[in-house]
């Protein structure tokens, strides 16, 4: 009898998640109504992930490189997998039960589909639900405009049509750790169409070593990235005319995520960058400052302190600084 090849290839890069990975690739055997095969890219680990892998070696493909970063890990993956659809999944993320079967069904439904993308739950390092996170709530759409304003970007949670992958020749390796963010723009400004599965299908854990607790390294990304995308020639008309609008939101975002991970010095540094894209009057910026962290916060789910923002040094000094600007002259 011919057997197929696996419809769906779950790529799963790993770099020293002993503690995690088992429940990885757990949450894909238990995967239904689907076929799948599950590619491993061990991206050089010093710890025990390969033993710990053992058991399934029948279950899985192992392979081992030498340590190169996730992007590359991740390209691996895509050579080596069989798949028509990939469907990355971190090592120190799993999957909830249907993810692979409902997103593949709507690639059977509509094959003009590059990336399917979903929600997802914001877990604590033993996997305890913190929040549940529905992106379409705020970007109802995923076209190129919103992809850039938005960034609503979490490679587990999303599932990519193999032919796409390879026509933009997968991820960038000079944009870690915000090398997904920077392929889907590439994506989608070459015209890559991407739709939600309006569900939560993964577990996003959260634990310091993980890439977002990284703040100034997913700083400074963030910002090449969009550096990069807006150096770009003959961008249509429409995104160009959007450089102002998302270089502001963007800045403000990085500086409260700086906030967040208590680099105070630096989200000052991200808010006086953010002064020459602001859309607003002096005054009204700064309250859309505050507004801003607030919302990121919640949406975070994380708790805010305006007060403690607003007297600390950090703010005091990026105070003065608005005022050295002489505002009265730098009217909208």
């Amino acid at each position: 009898m011919h057997i197929s090849a696996p419809l769906i290839s779950v790529v799963i890069p790993a770099y020293n998640c002993e503690l995690y990975i088992a429940e990885a690739v757990e949450s894909v055997l238990q995967q239904q109504d689907c076929h799948f095969e599950i590619v491993i890219i061990d991206d050089g680990s010093m710890d025990n992930t390969k033993e710990v892998l053992e058991p399934y070696q029948h279950q899985i493909r192992y392979i081992h490189q030498n340590n190169q970063g996730v992007a590359a890990a991740r390209n691996h993956g895509i050579a080596q997998a069989n798949g028509e659809l990939i469907a990355f999944l971190d090592a120190d993320d799993y999957f909830l039960p249907g993810k692979l079967s409902a997103q593949a069904d709507l690639f059977r439904q509509d094959p003009s589909l590059g990336i399917v993308h979903s929600g997802w739950q914001r877990v604590d390092f033993q996997g305890q639900k913190l929040l549940d996170v529905r992106p379409w709530q705020n970007v109802p759409k995923l076209d190129l405009e919103d992809w850039l304003r938005w960034k609503p970007v979490l490679p587990s949670a999303m599932m990519f049509r193999r032919e796409w992958l390879e026509y933009v020749d997968g991820f960038d390796p000079r944009f870690p750790p915000a090398e997904d963010t920077e392929l889907i723009l590439r994506m989608a400004l070459k015209g890559c169409r991407a739709t939600w599965l309006k569900e939560i299908t993964v577990g996003y854990r959260q634990h310091p070593e993980s890439a977002m607790h990284k703040g100034l390294p997913q700083a400074r990304s963030l910002t090449a990235v969009t550096d990069n995308f807006f150096q770009q020639p003959n961008l249509p008309e429409k995104v160009r005319l959007m450089e102002h609008s998302v270089r502001y939101g963007t800045l403000v975002w990085i500086a409260w995520y700086l906030h967040y991970t208590k680099h105070p010095v630096e989200m000052g540094e991200y808010l006086r960058q953010s002064w020459q894209y602001r859309p607003f009057a002096p005054t009204e910026t700064i309250i859309n400052w505050i507004e801003s962290f607030a919302e990121f916060s919640q949406n975070w789910g994380v708790g805010f302190d305006a007060y403690s923002l607003t007297n600390s040094l950090e703010w005091q000094n990026l105070m003065k600084w608005v005022i050295g600007v002489n505002p009265q002259r730098d009217s909208n």
